[in-house]
């Protein structure tokens, strides 16, 4: 009569890759930040101390949060403890809300503006995005 049901013989931990959708956005932006040279982030992470997040896991989950208008480091932080897709993204790693501030407004302050400008072009390139000029002012049409 009813589908099996028992809090006691979860399989834990899950395997997360199941759970999302080939083309989802997290997945283009996962590819998008795969693709940034490793260069980039060299000059924030000098070395030495313990060890760090991995950038690119940090750079992925701001970029998907921020395309899900999340802004706030302890919102951030929460979905990534409670959200499949950004438990994805960080590989179940959970950065709290100080590191993830620290991250965008300390450590990368520099270069985020490489960055954002280097997953645009590549959205463009893969024709996620489409760049339209109006008056003389660009802005971005998703075709997601």
């Amino acid at each position: 009569m009813y589908i099996q049901y028992n809090m006691d013989q979860l399989c834990l931990p899950m395997d997360l890759e199941e759970d999302i959708p080939a083309g989802h956005l997290v997945r283009i932006v996962n590819d998008a930040v795969n693709r940034l040279d490793d260069n980039i982030f060299a000059a924030a992470y000098p070395g030495g101390g313990r060890d760090s997040y991995h950038p690119k896991m940090l750079t992925k989950v701001i970029v998907y949060a921020y395309t899900q208008r999340i802004y706030s480091s302890r919102q951030i932080a929460r979905a990534v403890r409670e959200n499949i897709m950004f438990m994805w993204l960080a590989a179940r790693q959970q950065p709290d809300f100080r590191t993830i501030n620290r991250f965008r407004s300390e450590r990368m302050k520099d270069v985020l503006e490489t960055v954002f400008t280097a997953i645009l072009g590549f959205l463009v390139e893969e024709k996620y995005v489409k760049l339209e000029h109006y008056s003389g002012v660009g802005s971005v049409q998703a075709v997601l």
